[in-house]
């Protein structure tokens, strides 16, 4: 079960829940289970999924909930609290330690070398001195393709042409990184097609010479509870401090990221969401089981468009919707920004209470049919929509290839659109705006 699937299953015994006035023990133990299944489909290890929901059932059963005037709201947040504990870590962050010298390792696969480059990307952004090592010597051309990485990143790569020994390559690095005066170096390990011992050895000897301060296992985020099984394997030779789960998106078997954490006793760090050099994320267990639950992820949204989008034009828009002078050209204007985002469907699944699109709607041809009939609108019609009458209406649409009803509800759309985007706005931080939006003070 994909993590679409897992959030709709969930949101759909949270809906049934705030359906009835009060709990009992009876609908309880039936959400309880519906709730197990889920995460069993989704691949969470059976022994967490038990344990999780044996915890939710006694929480949910307790006599302050079941006497609670919202039961159902209660209980997801006894579900929100027990997910955020799957995740439970002493240390949530890499060390600030610099020179930081990380080690990757995992099986061939599971994206390693792709993350080491957007590892090298990560740090670069937040004005980092980076340095890649090509250490997989057993691979054809993964020299190669971390070369290729670093330079998309702009990064140096290390390499030592005719070394065989990952050792020395380790040895060699560790001087040119000190002659460098790099403040984070990023060691790309070996790897196999499967776990042995073989490989297990040669990491811990690389691991003695390069006196790693992160060991950073990449794994398989679709694999589900194979990536447990191997993180278990490598963390029984190797320290490792943390995990990254490559290919996880909307599509991935999410229980993997669920179990990880309480089966292995190693934190996540990062997501890996997308083919991109810039598609790593920092894991924020919050963000994620927000997500999960049809909270949204706001903050996120918002992180995400500071770094598409110019200050001024951020400005220039504040400034309309405190004067309540935004219309339809910015609205215009907006989309073109949106699409900076990412795929459409990915955007609204990070606000709170927005339905996911259905996989058969086409959401490129949704924006393009908006854009055609604001298109076909006038200056004044566009910075006016209230002087849109019947006949205007029948003429934007004709000019458009829409319908006026698809007009119409483009328009109340916008005005919806218009009043959260006030919101958010009065909200100023980030955070603030997450209070704001969810209702809270």
């Amino acid at each position: 079960m994909s993590l679409d699937l897992l959030k709709e299953k969930l949101q759909g015994v949270f809906k049934t829940l705030r359906g009835y006035g009060k709990l009992s023990e009876s609908n309880v133990a039936d959400a309880v289970r519906e709730v197990r299944l889920a995460l069993l489909a989704a691949d969470v290890n059976y022994q967490v999924a038990k344990e999780f929901c044996d915890e939710v059932k006694k929480k949910a059963m307790g006599a302050e909930v079941l006497a609670s005037i919202r039961p159902g709201e209660q209980f997801v947040k006894i579900v929100h609290d027990e997910l955020l504990a799957c995740f439970s870590s002493d240390t949530t962050e890499l060390t600030p330690n610099r020179p930081l010298r990380i080690l990757l390792c995992g099986l061939n696969g599971a994206g390693k070398t792709t993350t080491a480059g957007k590892l090298a990307m990560w740090f670069r952004n937040r004005k980092q001195h980076v340095v890649l090592v090509a250490g997989d010597l057993a691979r054809p051309a993964a020299i190669e393709q971390l070369q290729v990485l670093g330079k998309q990143v702009g990064v140096t790569v290390l390499t030592f042409p005719g070394e065989k020994s990952p050792e020395t390559v380790a040895k060699l690095a560790r001087e040119e990184i000190t002659r460098l005066r790099a403040e984070v170096a990023i060691f790309d390990a070996a790897g196999r097609l499967d776990v042995d011992d073989s490989l297990l050895a040669e990491l811990e000897a690389v691991g003695k010479v390069w006196e790693a301060q992160e060991t950073l296992l990449v794994a398989d985020a679709a694999t589900g509870q194979t990536s447990v099984k191997v993180a278990q394997a490598f963390h029984s030779r190797v320290p490792l401090t943390g995990l990254v789960l490559s290919k996880f998106d909307a599509d991935t078997r999410g229980g993997a990221a669920l179990s990880f954490q309480r089966v292995t006793k190693v934190p996540i760090r990062f997501l890996g969401t997308g083919e991109g050099s810039d598609a790593l994320e920092l894991f924020q267990p919050e963000r994620l089981v927000s997500r999960l639950l049809g909270m949204g992820d706001i903050v996120g949204l918002v992180e995400k468009a500071q770094m598409e989008f110019d200050a001024v034009s951020t400005e220039k828009m504040t400034e309309k919707l405190a004067k309540n002078s935004f219309d339809l050209q910015d609205f215009l204007d907006q989309i073109k920004m949106m699409r900076k985002l990412g795929p459409l469907q990915n955007v609204l699944g990070m606000i709170p209470g927005m339905p996911k699109i259905p996989d058969s709607v086409d959401s490129e041809k949704s924006l393009r049919r908006v854009e055609a009939m604001i298109r076909s609108m006038t200056p004044g019609e566009r910075s006016r929509p209230a002087v849109l009458n019947a006949r205007r209406r029948q003429r934007i649409a004709r000019g458009s290839g829409t319908s006026v009803t698809e007009l119409n509800e483009l328009l109340h759309r916008f005005e919806e659109m218009k009043k959260m985007m006030q919101r958010l706005t009065r909200g100023g931080s980030p955070d603030k705006m997450l209070r704001n939006l969810m209702g809270k003070r």
